[in-house]
């Protein structure tokens, strides 16, 4: 079962086919010495293993073959009928089971459980985004969140982004990260080079209040932050009204709430704090020599590490 389950420390950035990724830098920030929470992946092995037993890899060639990209309603049906045919089948029970003990090892009550293309986060063709994550995940919906990771890479953008991309014809695989979850206070994202004027001696990071998901996702503006790492000082400090956050919900799952009035019109990081992540970003861009898009989370004065990739744009 070892290639088709994976800890993060048996994983470096060289393992893009086999864990996709985010899986691949978990791993290699891991390894490392980064603080990264706790996890492993589910292999582009075992999702391959997955479609053949089950037959699944006949009806994605049969339903891609009909898709045609100026006609919406064939990318349509050929999602819906993929993503129902990926939850009607059985999960192999040894498979089952070496996700079910990786879990137990990780001792946590819930997970993210994210999906991690293994074309994703190359330069050539960037799938963030693309595919689907689910946050506090708990042992009774595992199994169902894999599959379900597994089977976004039919979803109708999905589809569509393949054959913009041309990679139809290609044999697209995808690994699952599975991750002890944050419960973060404040989220962010950090981009060790500004994304947008290009310059490499200013760092932009963003923060709002609960998970990162409504940052990820562009549900909410976030607090904008600009770090000049030449004289290591704060050049400009943007504040969000932010009004939503996404938090735990009940003993599993995700919800969207109200930000609490004390909190609404709120900087969501001191200035210590904003000087604390752009040192611990900056370790991470001279860890792979080139400028990346950080994802972070803070909770109990501890700052998280959850992914990491090259700056696309640059």
């Amino acid at each position: 079962m070892a290639k088709f389950v994976l800890p993060f420390n048996k994983i470096s950035k060289q393992d893009i086919p086999l864990a996709g990724g985010k899986g691949a830098n978990l791993g290699e920030m891991s390894r490392a010495g980064f603080l990264v929470p706790g996890g492993f992946v589910v292999t582009a092995l075992a999702y391959e293993r997955f479609i053949k037993e089950t037959d699944i890899n006949v009806e994605i060639d049969r339903w891609l073959h009909q898709v045609n990209l100026k006609d919406t309603a064939s990318i349509d049906r050929a999602s819906h009928e993929l993503r129902d045919v990926f939850k009607r089948a059985s999960f192999p029970k040894d498979l089952g089971k070496a996700i079910y003990d990786s879990f137990k090892k990780l001792k946590a009550e819930h997970v993210a459980v994210r999906s991690s293309a293994t074309a994703e986060d190359s330069s050539v063709a960037s799938w963030a985004g693309e595919l689907e994550s689910y946050l506090f995940v708990t042992r009774q919906h595992l199994l169902d969140k894999v599959k379900t990771c597994w089977s976004s890479l039919f979803t109708p953008r999905a589809i569509f982004y393949r054959f913009e991309k041309k990679l139809h014809r290609q044999r697209v695989l995808v690994a699952v990260v599975v991750q002890e979850m944050v419960d973060s206070e404040i989220s962010g994202i950090t981009f060790t080079a500004h994304p947008v004027s290009k310059d490499r001696n200013q760092m932009v990071i963003e923060a709002g209040w609960g998970q990162g998901e409504s940052i990820v996702s562009g549900r909410i503006t976030p607090d904008t932050y600009i770090y000049d790492r030449v004289t290591k000082s704060i050049l400009d400090i943007n504040v969000s009204d932010q009004k939503d956050m996404i938090i735990r919900k009940g003993q599993s799952g995700a919800k969207l709430v109200r930000v609490p009035k004390a909190k609404m019109g709120r900087q969501k990081l001191s200035g210590k704090q904003i000087i604390q992540i752009a040192s611990l970003c900056e370790r991470i861009e001279q860890h792979y020599k080139k400028p990346q898009d950080i994802e972070w989370a803070f909770r109990q004065g501890k700052f998280f590490i959850v992914q990491t990739r090259p700056i696309t744009t640059l």
